[in-house]
Parts: C-alpha cells; structure tokens; sequence
C-alpha cells in the first residue's frame, strides 16, 4: 500500500472497532519520529525496501520505531502499561500473529492486529491512546498504523522494549561470530547469507536464530524460534569489564573487507565500550560456534547480558531475554 492510498483509509472510524473512544485520533504525517504528538505516526518503506526488520519500543518517549536493515523506516505513538500493569523490558520475538484477536483476559476485548511477544499475554496490537502509559502491560498503536505494521511483521522477528533512550548503530565485527576464524572461511559464510537473504518471504520453513550470552553465567544459550538447539561454556576476555547490554541483529556482510555487518541497540544501563571491541571479546567453544555458524542468516539475533540467562531465561528486574520457551 502507498502512502496516497493510505491517506485515503486514514479517515475511517475507530469507534465502529470499540477502540477509538477516548483516545487520539490515529493521523499519518510526515514529521520526524521526535516531532510525533499522541496518535500520530510516520511510515517510509521505501527508506530501507528489504532486509532484517527491528522494532524498538520506548518506555520513556512513548514512541515505537520500526527499522529495516538498519534504517527507520516508521515510527508512531503509543501507550504501555500502567502502574501495576507495566510493560516488561527485554528483547523478545513475536511468537504468533492474530488480526482478529479478542483478549481471553480482559471481557473479549478487540486488540486487532495483534503481534504476541509472550505467551502471558504481552503484545503489539490497536488500542485507545490517551496521551500516556494506560494498558494492561500490552503496547497500544493507532488502529492503521497497527494495520500497516501487521503486514511486514512476521514470526521470530526480534522487537525491543527498553526502559531508556535507545536507538539502533552499526557495528561491524571482523570475527565471524563469538570468536576469531580463518578469512578462508567468509565466503561460505557469505554464501549462506546470501542464500537465507533470497529465501525470506519465500519459504515457510525458515527458523529464527537467536543467541543469547551471559557474562554472569559464562554461557552461551543458542535457541531456533523456541526451541534450545546448543548451549555451552564462553569466555569473556577481560571479564572483570561487564558486557554492555545490547541486542545485536545480523544484517549482512562485506565481501571486499570479509567483515560481518551488524545494527545494535543497548538496552537497560549500558556502557560506552565499542560494540565491535565488545563483540571481540567473547569467545565461545567451538562446538557452539559450530552451531551458530550453521544457522547464521539475515535477521539473527545476539544478546548480551550481565544477568544470569538461567531459570527461563529470565534475569533479575523482571527484564526478559527471548521469552519464548513458556
């Protein structure tokens, strides 16, 4: 859909819907995402046309922001949870996609365009925007904002929820993943990239990788969607230093220099160390690394974290990493 076309749709009623009642009517503009008053949203496509996508969602700003190999390409308003109903932090991915769900918790509640990011029933749906924090723990977006959203959304990507200011840069890291490697071996790497690039949206059977590393722990967990497929030793070089907390995605890779290329986005306190240093300094088994290699592809996902990634992956401060497995 253009944004021409859009225009048009923009004008419907929310209130046919049950959810646009005492909220802000939802407007497309062509602001900057900081410009964005409540109800407001932006959307360029056409910034950024393929590659992995991430959503960020600011607790603080009260803003989502979608980015697409690296780029922002949207941004909108939007309203998270309320005193004792917050939001949690964390990085997750969306587990299932439902236009038409109704909430089996709250009285049959519409929360169309609903994207899961846990099965206890966190999720990026449509929903009355008041101007500040007011859902049960959910992320409210305006009705076609969500609309436009739910169409480029698809399971395992990963969607940020942070508790601070946080916006995505770029890294790129010499080191194939967790680890230093033979330049001899970048153009299978780059192959398998390639072939993971030309199959997304075109294969129903792609799994999502993601990795998650514990400083606290010395592990390294390696899931596929929801499922464990690795786990191991790793070791943090310099380990008296604490890792940054940040989610890494893989985006791609630089035949002339072999390097990896990847967007990062802290989360929570985060240091001020180069992320690529960062990345150099985390050493995995090689099995693992193995394992990882198998399954590198556009879209996976690191994490790294000082908490400890045990008891469901869940760390201190009730900040989820890849909550999924429950």
């Amino acid at each position: 859909m253009n944004r021409r076309d859009f225009y048009k749709l923009a004008g419907g009623s929310l209130v046919s819907l049950g959810i646009g009642a005492g909220s802000a009517p939802a407007q497309l503009v062509s602001k900057h995402a900081d410009q964005l008053e409540n109800g407001e949203f932006n959307w360029f496509p056409e910034r950024s046309a393929s590659g992995p996508m991430l959503i960020i969602v600011s607790i603080p700003d009260q803003k989502v922001h979608v980015y697409r190999n690296g780029v922002r390409i949207a941004a909108s308003t939007c309203s998270t949870g309320k005193p004792g109903h917050s939001t949690p932090t964390g990085v997750f991915k969306i587990l299932q996609k439902d236009k038409h769900h109704h909430s089996s918790t709250y009285n049959n509640a519409p929360m169309p365009n609903m994207n899961r990011l846990t099965w206890s029933g966190i999720a990026l749906h449509a929903g009355q925007l008041p101007g500040y924090p007011a859902s049960h723990g959910c992320v409210r977006l305006p009705l076609q904002f969500s609309e436009m959203l739910f169409g480029i959304t698809r399971k395992g990507m990963t969607v940020v929820i942070a508790d601070n200011k946080s916006f995505p840069s770029g890294v790129v890291h010499p080191g194939m993943v967790l680890g230093q490697y033979a330049r001899s071996e970048f153009d299978a790497v780059d192959m398998a990239l390639k072939k993971s690039q030309y199959s997304e949206g075109r294969s129903s059977g792609h799994k999502a990788t993601s990795v998650v590393v514990s400083a606290k722990d010395k592990r390294i967990t390696v899931f596929e969607d929801d499922r464990i497929v690795a786990s191991g030793g790793v070791k943090i070089v310099d380990d008296h230093k604490p890792l940054a907390n940040r989610a890494y995605m893989l985006h791609g890779a630089d035949s002339g220099t072999k390097d990896l290329r990847w967007t990062s986005i802290g989360y929570g306190k985060s240091d001020r160390e180069d992320m690529s240093a960062q990345l150099s300094r985390i050493e995995a088994e090689p099995r693992v690394r193995e394992e990882v290699r198998k399954r590198l592809h556009h879209g996976m996902t690191m994490v790294t974290t000082n908490e400890s990634s045990t008891d469901v992956h869940r760390s201190g401060g009730d900040f989820v990493i890849i909550d999924g497995i429950y």
